[in-house]
């Protein structure tokens, strides 16, 4: 029996939370890797793109939940999230016509777009906080749980309760959805496969008269369509936080890096790895130890290696680690 509730315990604090987690940052670390894949630089605006997204997505939840109108016991913010990508996908179709269109026809040095998008990201961080500003919301409304934790007692008759919020597996269902739709894109539409071959060899993409202006233009659509809805899976989950989403940069990154840039299958990987480790590391297992040891042994200590203020510096040790002894990552990623 204690085993049994050292697993609930584990599922419920451990397992449960990094999968949630993990397919956010997937999704992120998707959008991170598709631009740097296709359009061959690192964008560290994804993060406020993110934000932007979600924020939009909060604002059009609210004009729903003022009208009457939502969509029983799921989010309303689901209704809406439509809506934040639209937004957003007009956002990056701008910033690219805007901005990085005349470096790109310059052929300038990666490094150089780079640096641009940091500057695209305080100004899209700045339009974050003025339009909603720098509090923290709660846009989270239909059914809570699918399970609780009481619930799951009296059915087991464990001490040990395991409670799934709605949101977590809203989480999981559509980020698995949404990579089988990606994936599926990229493998069996003429656009996806325009898309790979342009991000092979560009050169004898255009020579096969691949449009780059319309492979540009989809690869945005798509990374505002990850973005937003990793951002608000994430706001879902958890809470909206103009930057909260500018901190997510550090993992995605890492989740994209430890992966492979350029490659979308370890981008999925590398956003597990990165939460599994975040979680398990600042997770305080006295619990699940009491449970497992014998009596008379159970630790005193929270047997916490790292308090969950220190999360994103995991993040930082496994993208320090991967860069010194396998800069490539786990699935060997492109290179510029």
């Amino acid at each position: 029996m204690d085993f049994l509730n050292a697993i609930v315990a584990l599922g419920n604090y451990v397992i449960v939370p990094g999968l949630t987690y993990g397919a956010q940052l997937a999704l992120g670390a998707l959008g991170v890797t598709l631009v740097f894949g296709i359009l061959r630089f690192s964008n560290f605006a994804h993060g406020d793109t993110m934000a932007f997204g979600t924020m939009v997505t909060i604002m059009v939840t609210w004009l729903f939940q003022a009208l009457g109108i939502g969509f029983g016991v799921l989010p309303t913010a689901l209704l809406a999230l439509p809506f934040g990508i639209l937004a957003t996908a007009a956002l990056l179709l701008f910033t690219d016509r805007a901005v990085y269109r005349f470096y790109r026809k310059q052929k300038v040095n990666p490094i150089i777009l780079v640096i641009v998008s940091m500057g695209v990201m305080f100004v899209t961080n700045a339009l974050v906080r003025f339009a909603i500003g720098v509090g923290e919301y709660q846009f989270t409304d239909g059914a809570r749980f699918l399970i609780t934790a009481g619930r799951f007692k009296a059915m087991t008759g464990l001490d040990e309760g395991l409670a799934i919020r709605t949101t977590q597996a809203i989480t999981v269902v559509t980020a698995a959805v949404a990579v089988a739709v990606l994936f599926w894109f990229l493998g069996s539409t003429r656009t996806g496969k325009s898309m790979r071959a342009y991000s092979d060899n560009e050169d004898l993409a255009l020579l096969s008269g691949i449009n780059p202006e319309k492979v540009v233009a989809v690869t945005w659509i798509i990374t505002a369509a990850l973005a937003t809805t990793a951002g608000v899976l994430y706001g879902l989950d958890k809470s909206f936080k103009a930057f909260t989403y500018f901190q997510l940069l550090l993992p995605i990154f890492a989740s994209a890096i430890v992966g492979g840039l350029g490659r979308p299958l370890g981008a999925i990987a590398g956003g597990f790895i990165i939460a599994f480790s975040e979680v398990t590391v600042t997770y305080a297992w006295k619990k699940v130890l009491g449970y497992l040891m014998p009596e008379g042994l159970e630790p005193s200590g929270l047997m916490q290696l790292l308090s969950t203020d220190y999360k994103f510096a995991v993040s930082f040790v496994i993208l320090v680690i991967v860069l010194l002894f396998k800069p490539t990552g786990l699935f060997k990623g492109a290179q510029t």
